[in-house]
């Protein structure tokens, strides 16, 4: 393959092995729902049956995918702090830098409607929509200081639940203007999995968080220890709000002391145990891989890299590869997951260097905006 400009330069090989990991995973995830018969959805008090029986493989299979959406969402905050930084450095002006951030936001949420629906046959608002829509949103947000952000992000991952606790009925229809906002729904004629301002206040702490390791960042270890520290703290609050089984579990309760049950917590709508869970999570792998980056040579065609590097190029062409797997290989069971997700993941790697090596030799291409 053709030699490419030495981008990685301006990179942050821990993000970006962050962003690999977790499209991995989300391969997974997306293989198991094509693959496996037994897979589990059952992440939602619209969707879980009280007292349903949760096989612990599917159940695991699922959950180990759960940091995705987070640690997707919280990383594009920091990326768009360090691509700001960036875009200012080679003379463009804020004006320019927000039309291109509205644009690119507006691209994945149309990415949404007009490509995944109609794969679904059906207006599905999926992650592409809260991550658009935070991100045009972002474009104002980010006018404010990092201490009014961080303060509005944690009332929001707060106050979500005390909200949806006063308007929103699970068991009744709910208005399409809190579905697109907080509360989730399923139905026959459209779905929305991710309203977008709990998913925006993770990708405002994420911006919150680069605006700090801009100051730092020649500081690897300090960033490293934060890292650290705030994802145990995140580990230590999900155990006191998931022991204490009430407010911050969006009415996804206790129902025994297994793994399992303290586990199955809410995603859609995400709660504050589940964020707190996987965004602790996320932050101690992250403090792992800013210490390796520190004291390790990065290898920039790595395969776990490259898919960080081409994160929504790999989510677009992950559903294509395994919709044509699918046209080969008969839907079995949890092993058929694992082995289509490998044989995914060796058919996305080639596609997804060629990807960036035009991307890259074309800054200016309509690709920026993907």
């Amino acid at each position: 393959m053709a030699e490419l400009p030495d981008i990685t330069r301006t990179r942050i090989a821990a993000i970006d092995w962050m962003r690999g990991i977790v499209m991995i995973l989300m391969a997974l995830d997306h293989a198991s729902g094509f693959f496996n018969d037994g897979r589990l959805f059952t992440d939602s008090i619209l969707l879980y049956k009280s007292g349903s029986v949760l096989a612990t493989d599917q159940f695991l299979t699922r959950w180990v995918t759960h940091i995705c959406a987070p640690t997707f969402i919280f990383l594009t905050g920091v990326s768009m702090v360090f691509s700001n930084a960036g875009r200012l450095c080679q003379g463009m002006s804020q004006t320019e830098i927000d039309r291109e951030l509205l644009i690119r936001g507006a691209v994945i949420v149309l990415l949404d409607l007009c490509v995944l629906s109609v794969a679904a046959e059906k207006p599905v608002l999926q992650v592409l929509y809260a991550i658009g829509g935070s991100m045009m949103m972002m474009v104002w947000v980010s006018r404010l200081k990092a201490w009014v952000v961080l303060i509005s992000a944690a009332a929001i991952l707060i106050g979500t639940e005390l909200l949806l606790m006063t308007i929103w009925n699970p068991s009744s229809e709910t208005p399409l203007w809190l579905a697109v906002t907080f509360a989730p729904v399923f139905t026959d004629a459209y779905s929305v999995l991710y309203p977008v301002m709990p998913w925006l206040s993770v990708m405002m702490l994420g911006w919150v968080f680069g605006k700090w390791m801009m100051r730092v960042s020649e500081h690897s270890f300090s960033i490293s220890r934060l890292l650290l520290v705030c994802g145990v703290c995140a580990l230590v609050l999900f155990v006191v709000i998931r022991g204490l089984d009430g407010y911050g579990n969006m009415f996804m309760w206790l129902e025994g002391n297994t793994i399992v049950h303290w586990l199955h917590v809410s995603k859609y709508p995400p709660s504050l145990s589940y964020l707190l869970l996987e965004l602790g999570l996320m932050a101690i792998i992250l403090s792992v891989l800013v210490w390796f980056e520190s004291v390790s040579v990065v290898y920039r065609n790595g395969l776990i890299i490259v898919f960080g590097q081409t994160a929504l190029y790999f989510y677009l062409m992950h559903f294509a590869v395994l919709g044509l797997l699918s046209l080969i290989f008969e839907t079995r069971g949890l092993g058929m997951a694992y082995v289509m997700t490998v044989i995914a993941l060796i058919i996305l790697y080639p596609l997804c260097r060629i990807y960036r090596a035009y991307k890259w030799r074309n800054p200016q291409s309509f690709l920026r905006f993907i």
